[in-house]
């Protein structure tokens, strides 16, 4: 069964294998995004994401979920040394480096706690999995950057892997901060434990640079497949 659904300004897809969701759980995986959606997005101007931006509320006076999120998202700006971070070059604040990794990561749980064992949430293009074996892998195409009906590479996902993100510019253009000027990145996936360090890494390692791959190879458990310039595609795995 594959539901599909718009949230934070990109298409959501919820696949659970070997049986079908029922129309409350689905409600509250859409509910999740659409709960953050409000709280987070800057494309929304009453939101007090939008209201901190322009001065109306103090961070200091946000939510609690509001400024927990921020303050994993500096946790994660240290971590990196700088190369993802929660600011515009204006300096104003905008989480949604890690905002949509978030409600993916919650729409798992709600699959979680209403009995699914085996399911796939991809929130444009960003992939949380559960379920999958070794001889039952969830199985994701990575796409070529200049040719996305071309598969570049295949990831399997299974145990304790269960999570794909990827950054890059043949879609939306130079969206990504780069914190390198010279780096030579214009694609950059990460397969992850988790959704929220492949999603932040992913985003890093292209803002970053090839620099930034020290970072994990010393602190994460990942792989990355890069694509730069040449569109030679390059692995890197960590510890």
């Amino acid at each position: 069964m594959t539901h599909v659904f718009r949230a934070m300004g990109t298409v959501v897809s919820v696949l659970v294998d070997g049986g079908a969701a029922d129309t409350a759980t689905l409600d509250a995986v859409e509910a999740v995004f659409d709960d953050l959606d409000r709280e987070f997005s800057r494309w929304r101007p009453d939101s007090p994401a939008s209201r901190i931006a322009d001065g109306r509320l103090s961070l200091l006076r946000s939510s609690d979920a509001h400024r927990e999120c921020y303050a994993e998202a500096v946790r994660w700006r240290a971590d990196t040394a700088g190369a993802f971070t929660p600011h515009r070059p204006d300096g104003t604040v905008d989480l949604a480096g890690t905002i949509k990794a978030a409600a993916t990561e919650a729409a798992g749980d709600v699959l979680d706690a209403t009995g699914h064992e085996r399911w796939c949430l991809n929130a444009g293009g960003d992939i949380l999995t559960r379920g999958g074996t070794p001889a039952h892998p969830w199985n994701v195409a990575l796409a070529d950057p200049d040719h996305p009906q071309h598969v570049l590479r295949v990831v399997s996902l299974h145990g304790a892997r269960r999570a794909v993100a990827t950054s890059g510019t043949s879609q939306r253009g130079e969206h990504v901060w780069r914190t390198d000027p010279e780096s030579t990145y214009r694609q950059v996936t990460v397969i992850a434990d988790d959704l929220m360090t492949a999603d932040v890494l992913a985003t890093a390692v292209l803002a970053g640079g090839p620099a930034t791959r020290s970072l994990a190879e010393r602190g994460w458990p990942v792989e990355i497949v890069t694509v730069d310039r040449t569109s030679e595609p390059a692995c890197l795995s960590g510890p």
